[in-house]
C-alpha cells in the first residue's frame, strides 16, 4: 500500500549538479504525518466517505464559475442514470420474450416493444451525453480562471515578508497547479456521478435479479480501487518532494534561451555546462519516474491476479445458479449484462473518484494558500497618516530578514534612530550591506520593524493604514522592474489607478530628462521594450534608468525614494539628473537618496550615514566632511580617482 509515515521509500540520489549549483539536495521533507489536508494514510472506504465531500467541493467550483452550465450537467447526468437502468430492465424483458414459449415468430412480436424502448433510451442517452459534454467543456475554463484570478490576487495581495519566505514560496509553488486540478476536477466529477447513477441502476437490477451477485460484483472491483489508490498516494507525494527539483530544471532550460544571458552564454560558451548540468538533473528526476513506474507495475499485476480470481469466482456462481435452476436463462443472460455494466461502472466509479481524491489533493493546496494569504495579507485599514507631517523617525529600529536565524545573524539594521524632514533632500550613504536600502523598505512600509517603530509624526507606520502609506511614496529602486510592455505602460504603471492622460506622461518624461529618449524609440511611447516578442525594442541601461525615474515622477509621490538613480548614466546626465532632483525637492518632494557617488550629495540637506546596520554619522555634507569620520574618509577615496597622479620624473 505505499509509503506509510517518515521519509521516501529509498533515499533518492543527489546529482553533482544539485550540489555545485544548487549548494545541496533539492527535496522538501514534507513530514506526511503533520501535513495538513493531505489525506494520505486514509484507504478506499474512508476516500469513499469522504466523496460527498469532494463532489460538493467540485459542484462549489462549478457554481460559482457558471450556475446555468452546472444545472445542465447535474440534469443530464442524472438522466443518463435512469435511462441506464430503464434500459437494463427493457433487456431482461426482451430476453424473457424471445427465451419463452411460442413459435419465433410470436417471440419476435413479444419483444418488439422492450426492443423499441432501448433504441429509445439509447437515443435519449445519447442526447443527454451531448449536453453533458458541451456544458462541461463550457464549466472547466471558467473554473480554472477563476481558480487562478484567486490564486493571483491572494499572492499580489500578501506581505513581502510571505514572498521572501520560503516555506510560503514553497507553498505558492505546488499551489499553482491547484487551478488546473479544479478544472479537472470538474470532469472528474461529472464522469463520479454518472458512475454512481449507473452503478446504482445496474446493482439494483442485480439485486432485483439475485442478491448474491451484488457483493461478487464489488469484489471484482476492489482490487483496482486498492492499486489506483496506492499509485495516487505515491505521485502525489512524489509531487511535493520534488517540485523545487523541477522548477530548479526549468530554470536551467529557460537561462539557455534567456535574452539577458545570451551573450554571456556564447562569449564564455556556457551552453555546454548548462546543457551537461540540465542533463544531470533530469536524469535524476527520471530515476524518480521510474521507481514510481516500478512499484505501479507491482501493483497492477497484483491487483491484476485478484481481479481475475474475482471474476472467476462470480461467472461460476452465475453458472451454479444456473445449473441448480435457481436462475432462468433469460434472467442469467441479463445478469451477465447487468454484470458488465455494473463492472464497468464500479471500476470507472473507483478510477475516477481516485482521480478526483487526487485531485482534490491539489486544490487543497491552492485552497490552504488561500488561507494562508489571507493571514499573511497586507493589512486593510488602520490609522490615518497625517496629512501633513513635518519628519519621519525612525526610533531604535531593529530588523532582519524573513529566514534569519534569530541571534546568530548580525540585524540589517541595529537600534537605528534618525529624522527625515519632510520637503528636503536626506542622503543615505554608507558602504555595500550598511542597511541602506533596507532602510527605505521600512520607510516605504514593505516591512516592519523586529523592534523600534517608524513614525510619521507621532503616528506608528506599523498601525496606519498601509495603503494610505504606499499612495505617498513612490520609488525608483536599484533593481526596478523593466516591464515587458510599451514605454508609455512601463511609465504609467507608476500609478496603474490614476487615468492614463498625455498631459501626466508628457510631464513625467519632462521630470525625468527622458525626452530624448522617447524621441530616438521606434514609435515613441507606443513602442514594445521586450526583445524576445515581434516588434521589440531594447534600451540600454541608462534609458531604462530614465524610464524608471520617469515612472516615480508620474507616481507624484510626495516622498521620492533614489536607490542608485545614476548607477547607469554618463558624467553629464548625472549631473543632470541631481539637478531634477533637486528641483523636485525645491518644489516640496521629499527625496530620500541612496548613492555611493558622495560628490554627487554635495545638494543634499541631511546625510545619514550607515555602516553594519547601525547609525554611526548623522549632519550636513559639510559638517561631516569637517569632522574626519566615515563620510570624510569616502569622499577622500573617491576623490583620489580623480586626482591627476604626477609623472614620474626622467632619470
Amino acid at each position: 500500500m505505499g509509503r506509510k509515515r517518515g521519509g521516501p521509500t529509498e533515499a533518492p540520489s543527489v546529482s553533482e549538479s544539485e550540489r555545485l549549483l544548487f549548494g545541496g539536495p533539492l527535496r522538501y521533507d514534507m513530514g506526511w504525518n503533520q501535513h495538513r489536508g493531505a489525506f494520505l494514510e486514509m484507504g478506499f472506504g474512508t476516500m469513499l466517505v469522504r466523496l460527498p465531500a469532494l463532489l460538493a467541493s467540485s459542484l462549489r467550483l462549478a457554481r460559482q464559475a457558471d450556475r446555468r452550465a452546472t444545472r445542465v450537467v447535474l440534469a443530464a447526468e442524472a438522466g443518463r442514470g435512469v435511462a441506464q437502468a430503464v434500459s437494463l430492465l427493457a433487456v431482461n424483458s426482451a430476453l424473457a420474450r424471445l427465451m419463452g414459449g411460442g413459435s419465433m415468430e410470436d417471440r419476435l412480436r413479444g419483444a418488439v416493444p422492450a426492443l423499441a424502448t432501448v433504441a429509445a433510451v439509447m437515443l435519449v442517452a445519447a442526447l443527454l451525453r451531448a449536453a453533458s459534454t458541451y456544458a462541461t467543456g463550457r464549466l472547466e475554463p471558467k473554473v480554472e480562471r477563476v481558480a487562478t484570478e484567486l490564486y493571483l490576487e491572494r499572492a499580489a495581495a500578501v506581505e513581502l515578508a510571505a514572498i521572501e519566505d520560503h516555506a510560503f514560496h514553497k507553498l505558492l509553488d505546488t499551489a499553482q497547479y491547484g487551478a488546473s486540478s479544479a478544472r479537472r476536477m470538474i470532469m472528474y466529477g461529472t464522469r463520479v456521478i454518472n458512475a454512481v447513477i449507473s452503478l446504482v441502476a445496474a446493482a439494483g437490477v442485480l439485486t432485483v435479479l439475485h442478491p448474491v451477485l451484488l457483493p461478487l460484483l464489488a469484489t471484482m472491483t476492489l482490487p483496482s480501487a486498492w492499486s489506483a489508490l496506492t499509485n495516487a498516494r505515491r505521485r502525489y507525494e512524489s509531487f511535493h518532494t520534488w517540485v523545487q527539483h523541477a522548477r530548479a530544471g526549468r530554470l536551467i532550460g529557460s537561462l539557455l534561451t534567456e535574452p539577458a544571458a545570451a551573450p554571456e552564454i556564447r562569449v564564455h560558451s556556457v551552453g555546454p555546462f548548462l546543457l551537461r548540468h540540465f542533463r544531470a538533473m533530469s536524469e535524476t528526476a527520471e530515476t524518480e519516474q521510474a521507481r514510481l513506474a516500478r512499484l505501479a507495475a507491482r501493483t497492477g499485476l497484483i491487483a491484476a491476479a485478484w481481479t481475475g480470481l474475482a471474476t472467476v469466482v462470480t461467472y461460476a456462481t452465475l453458472g451454479g445458479l444456473l445449473l441448480t435452476g435457481t436462475m432462468a436463462l433469460s434472467v442469467a443472460g441479463t445478469a451477465v449484462i447487468a454484470i458488465r455494466t455494473g463492472s464497468s461502472s464500479l471500476d470507472t466509479l473507483v478510477l475516477e473518484v481516485n482521480q478526483l481524491h487526487e485531485e482534490a489533493l491539489f486544490v487543497g493546496d491552492l485552497e490552504r494558500l488561500y488561507v494562508e494569504a489571507a493571514e499573511r495579507a497586507i493589512p486593510v485599514g488602520g490609522r490615518a497618516l497625517p496629512e501633513d507631517p513635518r519628519e519621519i523617525r525612525f526610533e531604535n529600529v531593529t530588523f532582519r530578514y524573513p529566514g534569519d536565524p534569530g541571534d546568530s545573524v548580525r540585524p540589517a539594521l541595529d537600534d537605528v534612530s534618525l529624522s527625515l524632514p519632510l520637503g528636503r533632500i536626506v542622503a543615505l550613504v554608507g558602504e555595500n550591506g550598511s542597511g541602506k536600502t533596507t532602510l527605505v523598505k521600512l520607510l516605504a512600509g514593505l516591512y516592519t520593524p523586529e523592534r523600534g517603530r517608524v513614525l510619521w509624526d507621532g503616528v506608528d507606520a506599523a498601525t496606519a493604514d498601509r495603503r494610505e502609506l504606499a499612495e505617498r511614496v513612490a520609488m525608483v529602486a536599484q533593481d526596478f522592474k523593466r516591464w515587458p510592455f510599451t514605454a508609455r505602460v512601463n511609465i504609467a504603471v507608476g500609478r496603474s489607478s490614476a487615468p492614463l492622460t498625455e498631459e501626466r506622461l508628457s510631464g513625467a518624461v519632462a521630470d525625468a530628462g527622458a525626452e530624448e529618449v522617447v524621441a530616438d524609440l521606434p514609435r515613441g511611447l507606443d513602442t514594445l521594450l521586450a526583445r524576445d516578442f515581434s516588434g521589440g525594442h531594447e534600451l540600454s541601461g541608462g534609458q531604462w534608468q530614465r524610464l524608471g525615474i520617469a515612472r516615480a515622477a508620474y507616481r507624484r509621490g510626495r516622498i521620492l525614494i533614489v536607490d542608485e538613480p545614476t548607477a547607469a548614466l554618463d558624467a553629464r546626465a548625472e549631473l543632470e539628473v541631481f539637478e531634477r532632483i533637486r528641483a523636485l525637492a525645491d518644489s516640496g518632494q521629499t527625496v530620500v537618496l541612496i548613492t555611493h557617488r558622495l560628490a554627487s550629495v554635495r545638494h543634499a540637506d541631511l546625510v545619514h550615514v550607515l555602516d553594519h546596520g547601525r547609525l554611526v554619522e548623522s549632519g550636513t555634507p559639510d559638517e561631516l566632511l569637517a569632522t574626519g569620520g566615515i563620510y570624510a574618509e569616502l569622499y577622500a577615496l573617491q576623490a583620489e580617482q580623480f586626482t591627476p597622479v604626477p609623472a614620474p620624473k626622467a632619470g
